[in-house]
């Protein structure tokens, strides 16, 4: 059965390395389909012209827009993981913080007893909750 409602990510040059990314730091994790520009463009020969990608076994699609935007990812849309252990909550906060920003970090909060909240290298926001 096809997912009715999928997150779409629009990158600008490295949908690639972030699904490649993404794959590596879930189980049940793959790149499904890339399709690419090819040299008669629009895009730069070789980005992504269209990908699928799942996450524990969710799908996701992703692109490398051919043309540049004045806006990027924001933290008002996350993509939420409930975590099944502190090695995972720690291994994945310490994974995605990288080279990125924390909104929140790593703690004992309210509402959760470990949370973070954090914007990955290519801007795409996490928060990350231990169930």
């Amino acid at each position: 059965m096809t997912q009715k409602i999928t997150t779409f990510l629009m990158f600008e040059g490295a949908a690639e390395e972030a699904m490649t990314f993404y794959t590596s730091l879930f189980d049940d994790a793959e790149i499904l389909d890339i399709t690419r520009y090819g040299s008669g463009g629009p895009g730069k020969e070789g980005t992504v012209q269209h990908a699928t990608f799942s996450l524990a076994g969710q799908e996701y699609m992703a692109i490398d827009s051919s043309v540049s935007h004045g806006f990027t990812f924001t933290p008002a849309v996350s993509l939420y993981v409930q975590c099944d252990s502190d090695a995972e909550i720690e291994r994945l906060y310490a994974a995605l913080s990288e080279g990125g920003g924390t909104m929140m970090p790593l703690d004992s909060y309210g509402f959760s007893k470990r949370f973070a909240w954090v914007a990955d290298r290519f801007g795409v926001s996490w928060q990350l909750n231990l169930a």
